[in-house]
């Protein structure tokens, strides 16, 4: 987490963990504060997309 940064404003991003096993977080999600945008963890891969390039 200390690595991760926002890809749209590069501000610190907040993990919210919705369901994890013994070593990885399976869904969830990172949150900017400074840009007030959340990026989608899904099957243990963070959509680290800007949310107008994401499908």
């Amino acid at each position: 987490m200390n690595i991760l940064a926002c890809p749209v404003c590069k501000g610190e991003l907040e993990l919210k963990v919705e369901e994890e096993n013994e070593t990885e977080v399976v869904t969830g999600s990172l949150y900017c504060r400074k840009c007030d945008v959340r990026y989608p963890i899904v099957d243990t891969i963070p959509n680290l997309l800007p949310p107008e390039q994401r499908r």
